[in-house]
């Protein structure tokens, strides 16, 4: 069995990463709106999304609205990858090889 991606297992990178593979490919989120889902200080979602983007799993787009700067946060092709290949990997092992128990 192959080990559990450790950059996304870490539990707020999962929360993260969870939240970003909910949108369309091609769809982004706005960082004060994912700070606000996650109930994350800036500091700390920073903190977790400077890690998935140099793994290449986030992509991290500053821009602006007028003269107000907006950081818009969306998973990668690699990144989306990454989370099935987990969610999958999560599944193998919590169905851990045993039979389906039925109570009939």
């Amino acid at each position: 069995m192959t080990d559990l991606d450790p950059v996304i297992h870490a539990q707020n990178r999962l929360r993260i990463t969870t939240t970003l593979a909910t949108l369309e490919p091609g769809e982004s989120m706005a960082f004060p709106r994912m700070q606000e889902l996650l109930e994350m200080t800036a500091g700390n979602l920073s903190t977790h999304l400077r890690k998935l983007e140099d793994v290449g799993y986030v992509d991290v787009t500053k821009t602006h609205q007028g003269r107000t700067p907006i950081t818009y946060l969306s998973l990668t092709v690699t990144g989306r990858r990454a989370f099935e290949d987990y969610t999958q990997q999560l599944r193998d092992l919590l169905g851990g090889g045993l039979p389906h128990r039925s109570d009939g």
